[in-house]
């Protein structure tokens, strides 16, 4: 009994110079995490995406008021439309505009679109094959219509009045049609003009006055203008424009 008790009194005061002794401070411990190699040396970037460059056509502005179109190169303010015959002509711009009609008895007219006239005065250089006919449009609308002056290469010229029924048809009602001895027959180029004067169409070929008809009563007043090409009933046909020229007098 006597050793348990002296160990027991070694315990009782082991303990009692533990609770009286200052405690030494140990370092706080720290949490480490050890990174991936890659998040340790990135840096912030910014995200750069590069798009494909886009390629385009810019469209040029559009001519002023009076102008002449020498057909240098195509331009997106003549719309063409045919409306007659199973053939499609090929319109080709090169420094003139050509035009091949490979079927017979077909018709084709391009419409520049870039201003409306009430009165104006065209003129144009052609040159036809023998056969064809050409022309010169004004006061195009395509809900009330269009004057349309045509001549061909056996000498004979005429004045419609067009008119959309549906897509791709249109009706023309003869104004006047007759032969000229001002036209060359057989000639193959000619300079026609149309001038729009109120209530009067004035129809030239080569600088000369060949007619002056009163247009009062078709209620055609203001409106596009345009050209003509079309093919007769045996052949087809080719048509070059050296030049068309929108002007007021």
């Amino acid at each position: 009994m006597k050793r348990i008790f002296l160990l027991l009194g070694c315990f009782a005061l082991t303990t009692a110079c533990n609770l009286g002794a200052t405690p030494t401070p140990q370092p706080e411990s720290t949490l480490t995490m050890a990174l991936p190699p890659a998040l340790k040396s990135a840096t912030p970037t910014q995200e750069v995406i590069i798009l494909p460059t886009a390629s385009f056509t810019p469209i040029p502005a559009p001519p002023p008021l009076y102008f002449t179109d020498e057909f240098d190169t195509a331009s997106p303010y003549w719309a063409f439309n045919q409306t007659g015959g199973t053939g499609t002509p090929l319109t080709v711009f090169d420094g003139t505009l050509h035009i091949d009609i490979p079927t017979a008895d077909t018709w084709i007219f391009g419409i520049h679109e870039a201003n409306e006239y009430s009165n104006v005065f065209l003129r144009a250089k052609v040159s036809i094959s023998p056969s064809g006919s050409t022309g010169l449009i004004c006061r195009y609308s395509e809900n009330t219509g269009w004057f349309e002056y045509n001549i061909a290469s056996d000498g004979t010229y005429s004045v419609l009045i067009g008119q959309w029924l549906a897509p791709e048809i249109a009706q023309y009602r003869p104004v006047v049609s007759d032969i000229s001895n001002k036209i060359p027959a057989g000639g193959p180029n000619y300079e026609i003009g149309l001038f729009c004067d109120d209530n009067f169409l004035r129809l030239y070929v080569n600088d000369t006055l060949i007619r002056n008809i009163e247009v009062t009563n078709y209620g055609l007043t203001n409106g596009k203008v345009g050209i003509t090409a079309d093919s007769l009933r045996e052949f087809p046909s080719t048509l070059i424009f050296e030049w068309f020229k929108v002007s007021d007098k």
